[in-house]
């Protein structure tokens, strides 16, 4: 029986590792918090049953925090940003310009006339206006080896629902910038 369990914890500990690791919202790390406490309280199952001590109080430990993280991430940060959400649908049907949570520039998809061109990864802004400048676009690659980070100024993007769109082509995107990952356009 402990080592059905022990390969339970093993699969359920690398694909919540996998999840949490992506990056792919708070919903998809929230999962993998759970995904992680299946696998601390299967670790901790196979502690009791085969007699160590060490595994038993790794894993009651651990149990604990992915408890806390299913609560951080499924519980506060989805409403944070259920939040969010909701005030731009909101305000797309005020009088005035319709807003948007920039916490979406960390992770939008960035779509041009032909299709989708890459992943906005962040933004740059203005500490006293608050105004965008530009926003780092990653395209290709793999879980960020190698990809090409571009720099798409502001004034040739605005946000529609969850994609940023970028006003221009794939030709047009291609040339814009490309960035270092370490070396971003101070202006």
């Amino acid at each position: 029986m402990a080592d059905l369990i022990s390969w339970i914890a093993t699969v359920a500990t690398i694909t919540a590792a996998f999840m949490t690791a992506a990056n792919l919202g708070a919903r998809i790390t929230g999962f993998g918090f759970a995904v992680f406490l299946v696998g601390s309280l299967s670790w901790l199952a196979t502690g009791l049953l085969t007699g160590q001590p060490a595994l038993t109080w790794t894993n009651a430990v651990l149990t604990a925090l992915n408890i806390f993280g299913v609560w951080r991430w499924l519980g506060r940060q989805a409403s944070v940003e259920e939040g969010g959400r909701a005030a731009a649908e909101a305000s797309a049907e005020t009088p005035g310009e319709a807003l948007f949570p920039v916490s979406q520039l960390g992770r939008a998809e960035v779509v041009g006339a032909e299709g989708s061109l890459g992943r906005c990864i962040d933004a740059l802004a203005g500490c006293r206006s608050g105004r965008i400048a530009y926003v780092v676009v990653s395209e290709g690659g793999v879980a960020g080896v190698g990809e090409t980070l571009r720099r798409l100024p502001w004034s040739q993007a605005h946000v529609e629902g969850d994609e940023l769109v970028a006003e221009l082509g794939r030709d047009g995107f291609v040339n814009l910038q490309e960035l270092q990952r370490d070396q971003w356009p101070a202006r």
